[in-house]
């Protein structure tokens, strides 16, 4: 009788290993799964206007100053892995919309990082400035770090930061779907999926007693998608039609 307990224990213990396993393979590459859509709709149509690069932005600096926040204090190496995929994804991302807006380029004027022109941050025309920009980033961050590590005040605020930002995802496709008056070139698969995520991991980070900012941020990040569908529903042609 002993052993057949020993043995369902041992039957859970290892179903509940497998379920952890591929709750962590969703969280590492899930995050990034949402762009597939949006890097195709970009692809098919050679158009970036319904999309917002400030999404890149948004989520490089929250994943690069999550890293840092891994370094002051060690949690889920899961979710360090989902930062260095994402800040990958957003990379492919940010080339292939260089490479269409080059494509379809009228000017020939052309703006860079070296331009230091406030108007046009985070719209340049090399893909290279995007990489320098977060590789100075980086570098700050990196010296802040180093010298302020065993301030427990600062390493808490710079996981605040991380989730702050992380936070204000979609909030530039928000905006950049209300200037448009229209979400016409973004893909609703890919805030289908970041709702689906953020709900799958803030579940994950209550269950598994993630430090609360993480919580939190989903939260917040679950809300903002919803009003991106509200968006979707508002500025469509038959909505519209039956407002009109």
């Amino acid at each position: 009788m002993d052993a057949e307990v020993v043995l369902q224990e041992e039957d859970m213990e290892g179903s509940w290993t497998l379920v952890s396993w591929l709750a962590s393979f969703v969280m590492v590459f899930g995050g990034a799964l949402p762009y597939v859509p949006q890097y195709q709709e970009i692809q098919k149509s050679s158009n970036t206007e319904g999309f917002s690069t400030r999404v890149c932005l948004v989520l490089l600096i929250a994943n690069i100053l999550r890293i840092f926040f891994w370094i002051g204090k060690q949690f889920e190496l899961t979710l360090l892995l989902q930062s260095v995929v994402m800040i990958l994804t957003m990379f492919a991302m940010l080339h292939l919309c260089c490479t269409v807006q080059n494509t379809n380029r009228v000017s020939t004027k052309q703006h860079h990082l070296s331009d230091l022109n406030l108007h046009y941050f985070w719209k340049w025309s090399a893909f290279e400035d995007y990489l320098l920009f977060c590789f100075g980033f980086t570098v700050v961050c990196a010296v802040i770090t180093l010298l302020l590590l065993d301030s427990a005040v600062f390493v808490e605020t710079l996981g605040s930061l991380a989730v702050m930002f992380e936070a204000m995802l979609g909030i530039p496709q928000l905006l950049q779907n209300f200037h448009n008056r229209s979400t016409k070139g973004m893909s609703v698969k890919m805030v289908l999926l970041w709702t689906a995520g953020d709900v799958f991991k803030t579940t994950y980070f209550v269950m598994n007693e993630s430090p609360a900012q993480f919580w939190v941020c989903g939260s917040v990040q679950i809300l903002i998608d919803v009003a991106i569908l509200l968006q979707v529903l508002f500025y469509s042609q038959d909505t519209r039609a039956k407002l009109g």
